[in-house]
C-alpha cells in the first residue's frame, strides 16, 4: 500500500534525507568516530530529487519507475506519467494516465543504448527543443490549460509507454504522439504490464494484478477507451476517451493465458521477446511467448515452459500476496567487468584470478548462443535462472518439440526483504535490501555469509525467513549490496538515507539499472540525448549527502540505535551549504557527472531519487583525503594528474559535500586557490601539480604533528614546489631548530621567483656556528648563486676572528680542521665573488698548491707573487725533499710552478731576467736549471713560443751551458750545437774542467782546431770509427794524412780505416801505407770488405752510366724527330699582299723610328706572314724561310737582322744564299746556313724568347 503523500515543498524530497539526523548528532559515540571502516565503498551516489521537482507537485509522491535506453519514466500515486530525458533530466512530457496509483510502467521499443556523441552536438539539438529564454514544461498535468511541448519524433522518442494503475487501467501512450492513446478498463486493480517488445506492429501487451489472471491483449484502436473482455456480465464497448472518436469496433481482444494461483504481481518479457516470466502468489512461472516462432512451432506459443514454486516457509503464505516480485532480464554484454578481466575485441579476457569462481568460469566457457538470464527476488530470496532455447528435453514439448527450458543455477537465501536486483558484473549480484527493526534490532558486527542451497526448482521446508507483519512497521534505512554469487558473500552494503524511510514498505522502493554507453556507428539523428555517450555520466559525486561517513555508509547491519529503531544520525547542513545545493540544482544535471563512465544504478522511493555509480580514480582521491591518508592521495595524483582536472570542471555543488570541520582558513583557502580553474583552457598539469602541493603540505604537516621531523623533510622535498611554499616550511623547521632534517632537500636551482637568499644564509649560519662539516658539504654543493656571498664570507672572517676557531686546535682527532674549512670556504667564496686576489691570499695560508696554481693560470696573477720567485716554485717542495729527494723527484714537484713561469714569461709578465736574479740570488742553481731547460725545450707549446724559448735562453747562454754541463749533458751537446750565444772559451773550459770529450771536440771543429780535436779523439775516446767521421765532416786531405800517420802503427786503427774509410780516400794509398811487415789482425778481411765496397761503388756508377746513356739516347731521338717536322704556314695570293703590304709600308715611312723592327709586333702575325717585317709568304718566294715550333715564321734576312739597328738606308746583310743563288741546295750551303743561324738566334724564336723576358 503507498503512503499518502502530504502537501509539501517539492525541493523537501531532496533534503529530507539529509536533516532527517541533524537532532541525534551530537549523540554521535566517540569510538565509532575514531574507528572509521577503512574498506572504501564500491560505488558512489548522489541525490537527483532536485532535478525531478515537478514530479512532487501538489503533494505527489512517485508509486513507480523503470529507465529504458536514455529515457526516465517515473509513475505518481496521483496518476501522473513524467517522462525524462537522460543524462540532463530535461522534462520531455508530463500526462495525467490514471485516476490511481500506477502500479507499473513497460516500454516498447526499448531505446537505443547510449552512444557517444560529443556534448556541441547534444547542446545543440537541446537549444533547438528549448530556445534560449524557454524554459521546459514543468506545470501539473492536471492544470488546466496547460500547454506542453511536442516530443520531437526520433528514434529515442519513438516509443510506446504502457502503465498500470489500481484504478483498473492499462494505459498505452505515445511519446511523441499525444493522440495515440490505448485505454483498457480491467475492472479490478492492475499490478503488473508488459508491452510486446514489438508493440508498434503487433499491438500486444501482458496485464495482470489482483484478480490472479495473467491476460493477452491484442489489438485496439488508437484514442479509445475500452473495456477488456474478460470482465464478466459486461459488453465490451469503447468510448472516445479524447471525446474526438466515436465508438469503434476495432476495440481489441484479451486472452486468459492463465490463472486462478493468485495476485500477480509482476511479468516481464525477455529481450529477445521469446520467453515471458510473472510471479504470483504460487511462485515463478516462464512461458514462450509467440514471437521468433516458425510456422511448424506456431504451437508452442503461448506455453509455460517452467514452474518455480514459492518457498515453503514461514510466513510465506501470509506474505506472498504482499511482497512483490522483481523480476529482471539480463544482457551479460550491459554488465561491468569483473576484477581481473579486461576486454579486448569484445571479448572478456582473465588478466588475474579473481575472489568469485563464477567470473573465472565465465572467462573459461562462454555462455552458450540463445541463453537467456533471468534474475527473479522475491521476499528474501534470489533466483538466478538461465532460459535455454528448444532441446530435446520433455517439458513443454507440443507434437515431439519443445519450448525451451529453464535452469536454476543460483539461489541465495537474504536477511532483508528484496526491493530491486540486478547483476552488477557476471559475478556481482546487486540487491536493493529492505530492513525493518524487527530483523535487525541490534547491528551487526560482521559481514554475514549467506547460504547458497544447491540449485533446485524447489525450497526445502527448512528454509525460512524472519515473520513480517501485514501492518505498518518502523523501517530503517535501505541498503544497496553487492554480493559474490559464487562464495554468497556480501562485498558491500551502503545504508541509504532515504526521506521518511521509517514509514515505507519493500514495495516502495524501485531499482532500475541503465547500462555503460556503447560505442556505435549508427548515422547521426537529431534526438537531444541519442548521442550523449558514458563519457557524460560521471557520478563524481560525494555519498554524503546520502550517507554519512561514520554512520550512513557500512559494511554489514544498519548502525541503528538501541531500542528506538532510528537510523543513524548524518551531519547537518549549514546555511551556506543550503544556499549553494539550492544555486546548484538550475545547473544541467550531466554536469554533475562529468567523466564517469559505466553503469548506472537508480533507486527511487516515493519521495527521494538516488543515482548510484561505479568509483573512480577521483572519487578514490576523495575517499582518501577523506580519511587524511595523504601520502596515497599524493601518490594518486602523481601517477593519474588527469583526476584533477576532472574534478575541477564540475562546476555544480554536490549535495552534502561536506567541509572539513577541523579545517583551519589558510586550510580552505589554499583549497580554494588550488583546486579553483578561473581558466577553462588552463594546462591540465598545471591544475594537477597545484593540488599535488595542496595535498603534500597537508601531508608535511601530518607527519610534523606525528613527531618524524625526519620524514617530513623528505616529503618537502617532494611535494613542494614553489619558493612562497619552500620559505614557508623551512622557516617552520629553522624555528623547531629541525636544519639538519630539512636542510638536504632545500632546492639547489634556482626557482621563479627565486627562494629568498636569506633562506640560505640563515642555514649557512647556522651551520658555521655548530657544525663544519656539514658547511664544508653545503659550500662545496649550493651555487653560490643563491645566497649573498659577502654576508656569508662576512660571517666566516667573524667566526675566524673570534679566536673560537684556531689554525693548532684540533678537531675530530684532526689538527686544524675546522680552521681549514673555515679558510676555505673564505677562498672558494672571494673567488665565486669575483674577487680572485683575496682568495689567492687565502689559498696561500692553506698552502694549497693546487688551488693556488689553478689561481694564477686562470687569472694571470702571476705578479702578485713575483716579488718571492723561489717560495712560489717551492710551494710543493717541503724541506725534507730539499735535503734528500733526488732530482727527478725535485723536479716534478716543481714542474707546474715552472711551466707557470714559462708561459708567463712568453707574456712578458714575469720576465726570465727575474726569476734567473731571484734564483740565483737564492742558491737555487737547480731550480734555475729546471726553469731554463723548460725556457729551452718549449715541450707542450706551440712552435713560435718554443722557438721564442731559445730565444730567452740565449740571453743567459755562458749561464745555460753551466748550468746544462752540470746536470745535463745531453742538453748540453744540443745547446752547443744549436745555440751561438756562449763564449767559446767559457764553453771549452766548462767541457775540458768535467772531461766532456764530444763536446770539447764539437767546439775545437767550430774554432778551426780540427788536428787538436783528432787527436783528442784518438788519444782520449781512441774511437777510430770516430776519428774517420771527424775527418769525412772536414773534408780535409791534410787532416787524414794526420790520421793516417797516426794510425800506421796501431793494427786496430789501420783495420778499422780498411773497414770504414770506404771511398773518402784513395785504398791503394792506404795499402801502400801500412807498413811492412806490421801484423794486423783481420786485415783479410778488412781488404775483402774495402775492395768489396769499390765493387759496389763502380756497379753503381756502371748502372748509373747505362741510365744516363739510355736517357740521353731517348732524349736525341726526341730531338731528331721533333727537327725533321716540317712548319706548316700559308701564302698569301698577289691581291692580297698588295692590300696588306701598302699599309705596312706606309706605317713603316711615317714611324721613322730606328728600333721599330727591334721591337715586338703589337699583335700576333696573320697565318703567312713573316713574325718580324709581317710581309706575306708567295708561292715563288725567293728567300728562305724559317719557322719555329712555336708557329713564328721568319725571311732568313729578318731573322739574322733581328736586334739590329736597321734605320737609315743600311742594306740588310745578304743571306749566304746570295753567294750560291737563291735556290742552292748544296750541303755547303745548309751547313753555312745553320751556323750563322745557330751563331745569331741560339735559343731559339726571338719572339717567343722576348715576350718571356718581358714577363
Amino acid at each position: 500500500m503507498a503512503p499518502e503523500p502530504e502537501e509539501r515543498d517539492p525541493s523537501d524530497g531532496s533534503e529530507a534525507g539529509e536533516s532527517i539526523n541533524d537532532g541525534d548528532e551530537s549523540h554521535g559515540d566517540e569510538d565509532d568516530d575514531e574507528e572509521e571502516d577503512d574498506d572504501e565503498p564500491r560505488l558512489k551516489y548522489v541525490r537527483l530529487t532536485g532535478h525531478l521537482g515537478g514530479v512532487y507537485r501538489n503533494g505527489d509522491a512517485t508509486s513507480t519507475f523503470t529507465v529504458a535506453g536514455d529515457r526516465m519514466i517515473i509513475g505518481t500515486h496521483n496518476g501522473n506519467i513524467h517522462v525524462f530525458s537522460l543524462p540532463s533530466f530535461q522534462l520531455l512530457r508530463v500526462y495525467h494516465a490514471h485516476s490511481a496509483s500506477v502500479t507499473a510502467i513497460s516500454v516498447s521499443p526499448k531505446p537505443p543504448p547510449l552512444s557517444s556523441k560529443p556534448d556541441a552536438v547534444v547542446r545543440a539539438v537541446q537549444q533547438a527543443q528549448n530556445p534560449p529564454g524557454r524554459l521546459p514544461p514543468t506545470t501539473s498535468p492536471s492544470s488546466k490549460g496547460a500547454r506542453q511541448h511536442p516530443v520531437p519524433s526520433t528514434p529515442n522518442n519513438s516509443i510506446h509507454i504502457a502503465t498500470s494503475s489500481i484504478d483498473g487501467n492499462v494505459c498505452v501512450a505515445s511519446l511523441v504522439d499525444p493522440k495515440d492513446v490505448l485505454l483498457r478498463n480491467f475492472a479490478r486493480p492492475v499490478q503488473a504490464v508488459a508491452l510486446s517488445p514489438e508493440f508498434r506492429s503487433d499491438r500486444t501487451y501482458l496485464s495482470g494484478g489482483l484478480a490472479g489472471n495473467l491476460i493477452l491483449t491484442v489489438g485496439g484502436r488508437s484514442g479509445t477507451s475500452a473495456t477488456s473482455t474478460t470482465v464478466s456480465g459486461t459488453a465490451a464497448s469503447a468510448s472516445s476517451w479524447l471525446g474526438a472518436i466515436g465508438i469503434g469496433s476495432n476495440t481489441g481482444k484479451d486472452t486468459i493465458l492463465h490463472s486462478g494461483e493468485g495476485a500477480i504481481s509482476t511479468i516481464r518479457w525477455s529481450l529477445s521477446g521469446k520467453y515471458i516470466v510473472w510471479i504470483n502468489e504460487q511462485g515463478i512461472k516462464i512461458m514462450r511467448s509467440h514471437m521468433h516462432l516458425d510456422n511448424v512451432d506456431s504451437e508452442l506459443a503461448w506455453k509455460r515452459i517452467s514452474h518455480v514454486d514459492r518457498p515453503d516457509g514461514p510466513g510465506w503464505e501470509e506474505m506472498s500476496g504482499l511482497w512483490k516480485g522483481r523480476a529482471e532480464w539480463v544482457d551479460e554484454a550491459d554488465l561491468e567487468i569483473d576484477e581481473g578481466e579486461k576486454v579486448i575485441d569484445g571479448k572478456e579476457v582473465q588478466t588475474k584470478p579473481t575472489s568469485s569462481a563464477g567470473s573465472s568460469e565465465r572467462a573459461a566457457k562462454p555462455s552458450r548462443k540463445g541463453v537467456e538470464k533471468l534474475l527473479v527476488g522475491w521476499g528474501g530470496m534470489v533466483w538466478v535462472i538461465d532460459i535455454h532455447p528448444s532441446d530435446s528435453d520433455s517439458g513443454g514439448k507440443a507434437g515431439g518439440r519443445s519450448a525451451g527450458r529453464a535452469e536454476i543455477v543460483n539461489l541465495l537465501r537474504t536477511d532483508c526483504t528484496i526491493s530491486g536486483l540486478s547483476l552488477y558484473t557476471p559475478s556481482l549480484l546487486l540487491i536493493l535490501a529492505y530492513l525493518t527493526t524487527d530483523d535487525h534490532g541490534e547491528q551487526r558486527e560482521s559481514h554475514p555469509q549467506l547460504t547458497l542451497p544447491e540449485a533446485s526448482s524447489t525450497i526445502s521446508a527448512a528454509e525460512s525467513t524472519p515473520k513480517r507483519g501485514k501492518h505498518r512497521q518502523n523501517a530503517l534505512t535501505p541498503e544497496l549490496r553487492l554480493i559474490d554469487l559464487a562464495t554468497s558473500e556480501e562485498l558491500s552494503a551502503d545504508s541509504l538515507s532515504m526521506s521518511r524511510f521509517e514509514s515505507l514498505s519493500a514495495n516502495d522502493y524501485h531499482l532500475a539499472v541503465l547500462p555503460a554507453a556503447r560505442s556505435t556507428t549508427s548515422p547521426v539523428h537529431g534526438g537531444a540525448l541519442e548521442g550523449i555517450g558514458s563519457g557524460l555520466w560521471a557520478a563524481g559525486l560525494n555519498a554524503t549527502g546520502i550517507f554519512s561517513s561514520n554512520a550512513s555508509f557500512r559494511s554489514g547491519e544498519s548502525k541503528t540505535e538501541e531500542g528506538n529503531g532510528k537510523a543513524p544520525a548524518t551531519p547537518s547542513i549549514s546555511s551556506l551549504e543550503r544556499e549553494r545545493i539550492a544555486a546548484g540544482r538550475s545547473v544541467e544535471a550531466h554536469h554533475l557527472a562529468l567523466k564517469s563512465s559505466g553503469m548506472k544504478i537508480f533507486i527511487h522511493s516515493p519521495y527521494d531519487c538516488v543515482l548510484s555509480a561505479k568509483r573512480d580514480l577521483s572519487d578514490h582521491l576523495s575517499w582518501l583525503l577523506s580519511r587524511e591518508r595523504y601520502k596515497e592521495s599524493w601518490e594518486l595524483i602523481y601517477e593519474h594528474p588527469e583526476i584533477v582536472t576532472s574534478s575541477e570542471k564540475e562546476t555544480v555543488s554536490l549535495p552534502g559535500t561536506p567541509v572539513r570541520r577541523n579545517a583551519s582558513k589558510e586550510e580552505i583557502s589554499a583549497d580554494d586557490a588550488s583546486t579553483t580553474t578561473d581558466r577553462p583552457e588552463k594546462a591540465i598539469h598545471s591544475a594537477a601539480e597545484k593540488e599535488k602541493r595542496r595535498i603534500g603540505e597537508l601531508w608535511i604537516q601530518q607527519t610534523i604533528a606525528s613527531g618524524d621531523w625526519e620524514t617530513a623533510g623528505k616529503i618537502c622535498g617532494k611535494v613542494l614546489g614553489t619558493s612562497s611554499r619552500w620559505e614557508h616550511w623551512v622557516w617552520i623547521f629553522a624555528q623547531a631548530n629541525k636544519f639538519e632534517e630539512i636542510t638536504p632537500f632545500i632546492p639547489t636551482t634556482q626557482l621563479r621567483p627565486p627562494l629568498p637568499s636569506l633562506i640560505y644564509e640563515v642555514v649557512l649560519g647556522h651551520y658555521i656556528s655548530h657544525d663544519r662539516l656539514k658547511l664544508k658539504e653545503l659550500l662545496d654543493g649550493w651555487p653560490p648563486e643563491l645566497f649573498d656571498i659577502r654576508s656569508v664570507t662576512r660571517a666566516l672572517e667573524s667566526k675566524l676572528e673570534s679566536g673560537d676557531v684556531g689554525e693548532d686546535a684540533t678537531q675530530g682527532g684532526e689538527r686544524g680542521r675546522d680552521w681549514h674549512i673555515l679558510t676555505e670556504g673564505l677562498a672558494k667564496l672571494n673567488l665565486a665573488g669575483g674577487r680572485p686576489r683575496e682568495a689567492l691570499k687565502y689559498f696561500i695560508r692553506l698552502k694549497d698548491a693546487d688551488a693556488t696554481m689553478n689561481l694564477i693560470r686562470d687569472y694571470h696573477l702571476l705578479d702578485a707573487i713575483s716579488d718571492d720567485i723561489p717560495g712560489f716554485i717551492l710551494l710543493r717542495v717541503t724541506k725534507d725533499q730539499m735535503n734528500i729527494a733526488p732530482i727527478i723527484e725535485l723536479e716534478a714537484a716543481s714542474a707546474e710552478p715552472i711551466k707557470l713561469l714559462v708561459d708567463e714569461a712568453h707574456h712578458g709578465i714575469v720576465r726570465p731576467l727575474v726569476v734567473v736574479a731571484q734564483l740565483q740570488e737564492c742558491g737555487y742553481l737547480l731550480f734555475l736549471f729546471f726553469y731554463l731547460k723548460a725556457l729551452w725545450k718549449g715541450e707542450g707549446m706551440e712552435d713560435h713560443y718554443a722557438m721564442e724559448g731559445k730565444t730567452l735562453v740565449e740571453d743567459f747562454g755562458d749561464l745555460a751551458v753551466e748550468l746544462f754541463a752540470e746536470y745535463d749533458r745531453d742538453l748540453l751537446m744540443d745547446f752547443l750545437k744549436t745555440s751561438q750565444s756562449y763564449t767559446f772559451e767559457k764553453a771549452s773550459a766548462a767541457c775540458e774542467q768535467r772531461g766532456y770529450i764530444p763536446e770539447l771536440v764539437y767546439l775545437l771543429s767550430k774554432t778551426g782546431q780540427t788536428k787538436r780535436a783528432l787527436f783528442l779523439i784518438i788519444d782520449k775516446l781512441e774511437n777510430v770509427s770516430e776519428a774517420i767521421a771527424f775527418a769525412k765532416s772536414q773534408d780535409d786531405p791534410d787532416l787524414w794524412n794526420d790520421l793516417l800517420d797516426y794510425s800506421m802503427d796501431k793494427p786496430r786503427f789501420i783495420r778499422g780505416l780498411l773497414e770504414e774509410v770506404g771511398t773518402a780516400i784513395d785504398p791503394i794509398t792506404l795499402v801502400r801505407r801500412i807498413p811492412e811487415g806490421l801484423e794486423i789482425e783481420g786485415l783479410r778481411e778488412g781488404l775483402s770488405r774495402m775492395i768489396k765496397e769499390y765493387e759496389i761503388q763502380f756497379s753503381i756508377s756502371d748502372g748509373v752510366a747505362r741510365v744516363l746513356r739510355s736517357e740521353v739516347a731517348m732524349g736525341m731521338d726526341t730531338l731528331r724527330s721533333g727537327q725533321r717536322k716540317g712548319i706548316k704556314f700559308n701564302v698569301a695570293d698577289d691581291k692580297a699582299a698588295d692590300t696588306i703590304s701598302q699599309p705596312s709600308a706606309k706605317g713603316e715611312m711615317a714611324n721613322g723610328d730606328a728600333t721599330a723592327s727591334t721591337t715586338l709586333p703589337e699583335s700576333t702575325p696573320p697565318p703567312g706572314h713573316c713574325a718580324d717585317c709581317m710581309k706575306p709568304f708567295f708561292e715563288d718566294e725567293n728567300e728562305t724561310l724559317v719557322g719555329f715550333v712555336c708557329g713564328h715564321i721568319f725571311h732568313l734576312s729578318c731573322l739574322l737582322t733581328w736586334g739590329e739597328d736597321n734605320s737609315g738606308n743600311t742594306q740588310p746583310e745578304p743571306s749566304p744564299e746570295a753567294d750560291s743563288g737563291a735556290y742552292s741546295r748544296s750541303v755547303r750551303t745548309k751547313v753555312l746556313n745553320a751556323r750563322i743561324i745557330k751563331d745569331k738566334i741560339p735559343n731559339g724564336c726571338p719572339v717567343c724568347m722576348h715576350r718571356k723576358a718581358e714577363l
